[in-house]
């Protein structure tokens, strides 16, 4: 489980967001850096026990820097106030669909599948999709997948207004067709985060997603 002083350290950065204050307490963002490495590398382990193509996956390969990229961003905040892993098969810059988890005191949560694919993913996804609709609505609308997620993440920023060009609105698998990313989160309570309860909620997300995971990733490998 995560120590407390890994939740109080992000919560302290959160109110001194500056590089002063960073460099000053650079022993506290190292031990808690590590301490989340030793847990990402836990579920690392423990899940691919299920999922054999994470199984090489070190922590570190996965995890990512804390550091923001202020370039074009008006928010000049030069670090982040969360510690993130993208637990995928090539990685955490792949572009494929994985897991992932997401440390921030008041917004943690864990889940993943395919965010914001490029067009030629998102169009095989789609064709996928069309295809093999009662394959996808079986996945999505297992007892599993609607106990932990309860359904896809619907935000707007992941939903066109209409269904996408080539597809007729009255096709069946429409409201899926309107979807830019397909993944799912599962939030999770910060009383949970320092606790055994979170390697289970963890591990219980990631075993739900994992249908979804493999669905999409035959469609985004697959020859157009």
């Amino acid at each position: 489980m995560l120590q407390p002083s890994t939740i109080k350290f992000l919560k302290d950065l959160k109110k001194n967001n500056n590089k002063p204050w960073f460099d000053a307490n650079r022993k506290q963002y190292e031990a808690a850096k590590s301490d989340f490495a030793g847990f990402v590398q836990n579920i690392i382990d423990a899940h691919s026990k299920k999922d054999k193509s994470i199984a090489h996956l070190l922590a570190k390969d996965c995890m990512f820097r804390i550091n923001r990229d202020v370039r074009f961003s008006k928010d000049k905040s030069p670090y982040k106030t969360n510690m993130g892993a993208f637990i995928n098969p090539g990685g955490k810059k792949a572009t494929s669909a994985g897991y992932y988890i997401h440390l921030e005191p008041g917004g943690c949560f864990a889940g993943g599948g395919l965010y914001m694919p490029m067009p030629p993913e998102l169009a095989k996804v789609r064709q996928e999709i069309d295809y093999n609709l009662a394959a996808f609505k079986k996945i999505v609308g297992s007892k599993k997948f609607k106990t932990v997620y309860g359904d896809l993440d619907r935000s707007a920023e992941y939903l066109l207004s209409r269904v996408p060009k080539g597809y007729e609105p009255t096709n069946p698998a429409a409201d899926y067709l309107k979807l830019k990313s397909f993944v799912a989160v599962l939030s999770i309570k910060d009383a949970d985060i320092t606790t055994t309860a979170f390697k289970k909620q963890v591990l219980n997300a990631f075993e739900a997603l994992q249908p979804l995971n493999a669905f999409l990733n035959e469609a985004v490998n697959s020859p157009q």
